[in-house]
């Protein structure tokens, strides 16, 4: 089969390394940047440090308004898989770079496989979930990473095409972790020990748009009693310097960091403190509690087992949620598969079965 892969932000680098790496043993693969994310720490220091083949086309889109960004994505797609005539466009997660590879697809008639189908926030003033759902309407492979997101297409009317495989980034996770504990230099780059610190990322439109949410999450991290390590998202510190506000002391910026760095990040951490959907979960395969700084999240299971909360940006919430893990560590149960998911999507490709699922 032949391939037509749509990545574009952070978290999709992530996520196709380890299926692309499954793919190419036996089928033929066409790698699209759409340069939604563009800059080293964003882009390509994942490329280098997960393997992921150089891309067959970088598209140059950059960023701007959703309308115009999309907009460029479409435009040059469809160039690109009229040229590649792939069988299956292969989409990640809920970006504007999914939406763009799924409607492109859709309108030229190819089908579509979209990893991580069947979350839903119930947000729809949040443009990734706009994306998910409409990328997971226009799928013909809906690879779901529970038995929940099952569930959520079902009661949608989508029941045709989808399989339960697990979480694609535990995979991406089980690779990688044991070499960023040895070759990542963090926390000590930034002067901390592991365990003497927090850490916080922030780079979601709701919250870095926001100034009465952006100037509350601050005032949280200040009052917590541990040092923050805070790797600031262009997103962030260019609101952060319009509205002349500034992390309080005890927090510690540094640039945006690459996978392996992240990980340790998280894994020496006392707690982490996120907006990011990719972040709930690595801390809970990691056994790090994590405080969610919204009012829903896509990752239901990681809350209802204990370990994720839902604290938005309300500081009192964000401290309260602290001071209960200090002295609640509840079990860990397994929530998304066994790390085998680009094992499961390649099987279900090439059986043609709809079965291979989480059992």
């Amino acid at each position: 089969m032949r391939f037509l892969t749509v990545l574009g932000a952070r978290p999709q680098f992530i996520k196709a390394a380890p299926l692309t790496s499954v793919l190419r043993r036996h089928h033929e693969e066409v790698l699209v940047h759409t340069g939604q994310h563009y800059d080293y720490g964003m882009s390509e220091v994942f490329f280098a440090e997960l393997g992921i083949p150089a891309p067959d086309h970088h598209l140059g889109v950059g960023s701007g308004s959703h309308g115009a960004q999309t907009g460029a994505m479409l435009e040059r797609l469809e160039g690109v898989m009229l040229e590649a005539q792939p069988d299956v466009v292969l989409v990640y997660g809920d970006t504007n770079s999914t939406l763009a590879g799924a409607l492109t697809a859709a309108k030229l008639q190819i089908p579509v496989a979209h990893v991580e189908a069947g979350l839903r926030s119930f947000n729809r003033t949040m443009a990734e979930e706009v994306n998910r759902v409409i990328t997971d309407h226009l799928s013909t492979w809906l690879f779901a990473p529970s038995a929940h997101a099952e569930r959520q297409l079902r009661a949608e009317g989508i029941e045709t095409g989808v399989h339960v495989v697990g979480d694609i980034m535990y995979d991406a996770l089980r690779l990688h972790a044991e070499r960023a504990r040895q070759i990542s230099k963090y926390p000590e780059t930034v002067g901390l020990r592991p365990g003497d610190y927090y850490l916080c990322t922030v780079h979601r439109a709701e919250n870095t748009d926001a100034p009465e949410r952006l100037e509350a999450i601050l005032c949280g991290l200040s009052r917590l009693d541990k040092h923050v390590v805070l790797p600031m998202h262009p997103r962030t510190r260019k609101r952060l310097a319009e509205r002349g506000l500034a992390p309080g002391v005890n927090v510690r910026v540094c640039e945006p960091v690459g996978y392996l760095d992240m990980l340790q990040l998280v894994s020496a951490s006392a707690a982490v403190l996120t907006d990011s959907g990719g972040l709930q979960k690595e801390a809970y395969y990691l056994e790090v509690p994590c405080v969610t700084l919204r009012e829903e999240t896509e990752w239901v299971e990681t809350v209802q087992v204990g370990w994720n909360t839902l604290a938005g940006t309300d500081p009192d919430a964000m401290v309260a949620a602290i001071a209960r893990f200090r002295v609640d560590r509840p079990p860990h149960p397994p929530l998304y598969g066994s790390g085998d998911t680009a094992g499961r999507i390649a099987r279900v490709f090439e059986s043609g079965s709809s079965t291979d699922a989480l059992q």
